[in-house]
């Protein structure tokens, strides 16, 4: 009888596991008040805990501060090697800084380096008052820029995360604007520093975020610590061509955000995966009217189709006409091709015209008759 009682538990015990893989069945509980995974191609939310709950986040408001100076970099009202001058309320900023004068010139190659690395305020605001004239100005900026994104947790009051009555966040937001940052491919040559200098190598940075020289495909990204907000930090990470945002707010010290944003992404890595579906070959369209009697096709290029790791099914469905009528121009949208997951569509991709395919008229069908003509006689 205790033989059979035992055998009896431990079917029971395989069936478990069979229908409720662990990987899959509970998250764990990371050591935080509010935290996000988000895979940064799509947006997807992987997993979240008090998403939208509206706290302080520290340094980690200067990843939209850094947003806004790289779009003006891309705009071209900002430069590298542009010299900047701080200014005497840049130079009074408190916390962690690179200890700024009044009057002091530095780059602002230099100053992003020194506000991603070190976390510096003092360089923040210089880099704020560059773009945007003063901080308050800027600060406007940030906030327009915030609900342009959806981040309607958030409201800026200051550009470096200084704790402020009404500056907040919640994790959702913070992950929103990291992957908007994350657009901008050359952030990496800063967020991926470890020790670098300034000041003609006068003073050294050391980056706060420590995950960079422990975690595997680590990308960097942004590090904050007040008492108001606790330790927090946003950490992205690419693993076979799929990069995550791991968010982290409110942890108890600087061990538990580490620890919270290293286990959330392995989490993302272990149970989801990115896949690009091939495109099947094009055929041609035929064309009714035309000087020609077919024309050529093009098709958007795929993205990436976000999966729980296992068996999933992806498929490319053509959604063409038979024909077209002439005239037919090069760009033009013919149809569709519907990119499905498990038979529901994921993306639908615009098929244009590669090709032109004017139309019969009688100048152009004399034209032609003619050119076949003397192509005749030549012969």
């Amino acid at each position: 009888m205790k033989r059979h009682f035992l055998g009896f538990c431990l079917a029971a015990v395989l069936l478990i596991g069979v229908f409720c893989p662990l990987a899959r069945a509970e998250t764990p509980d990371f050591p935080a008040q509010a935290l996000v995974l988000m895979e940064a191609s799509t947006g997807q939310v992987l997993y979240e805990k008090s998403a939208h709950v509206q706290r302080p986040c520290a340094s980690i408001t200067k990843v939209m501060t850094l947003l806004l100076v790289f779009e003006a970099i891309d705009a071209g009202t900002l430069h590298l090697d542009d010299v900047l001058t701080a200014s005497a309320h840049a130079a009074g900023m408190g916390g962690s800084d690179i200890w700024l004068k009044e009057g002091e010139q530095m780059t602002v190659d230099d100053l992003i380096k020194a506000c991603v690395v070190m976390s510096a305020n003092d360089a923040a605001v210089v880099l704020a008052e560059a773009v945007a004239g003063s901080e308050d100005a800027f600060v406007e900026r940030m906030n327009a820029r915030a609900a342009e994104l959806g981040m309607n947790d958030t409201v800026f009051k200051n550009c470096n995360g200084l704790d402020e009555d009404g500056h907040i966040t919640s994790a959702y937001d913070v992950a929103v604007m990291s992957r908007a940052l994350m657009q901008h491919e050359k952030i990496f040559d800063y967020t991926l520093i470890w020790i670098d200098y300034v000041r003609d190598g006068q003073t050294q940075l050391v980056n706060t975020n420590k995950l960079v020289r422990t975690y595997d495909g680590i990308l960097g990204l942004k590090t904050g610590t007040t008492s108001a907000a606790g330790s927090c930090i946003s950490a992205a990470a690419e693993r076979n061509g799929m990069r995550l945002i791991a968010v982290v707010l409110g942890a108890e010290n600087t061990k538990d955000r580490f620890s919270a944003a290293s286990s959330l992404l392995d989490y993302g890595f272990a149970n989801w995966k990115l896949t690009t579906p091939e495109l099947p070959e094009l055929p041609e369209l035929p064309v009714t009217g035309g000087m020609v009697s077919a024309v050529s096709l093009a098709c958007e290029a795929p993205s990436g189709v976000l999966t729980a790791s296992g068996d999933a099914e992806i498929g490319i469905k053509l959604i063409l006409p038979e024909n077209v009528p002439a005239p037919v121009e090069p760009g033009d949208v013919l149809g569709t091709a519907e990119v499905a997951l498990n038979g529901d569509t994921v993306q639908s991709l615009k098929i244009t015209a590669k090709t032109e395919a004017p139309a019969i008229t009688f100048s152009s069908a004399l034209q032609y008759f003619l050119a076949c003509f003397f192509a005749a006689e030549a012969a």
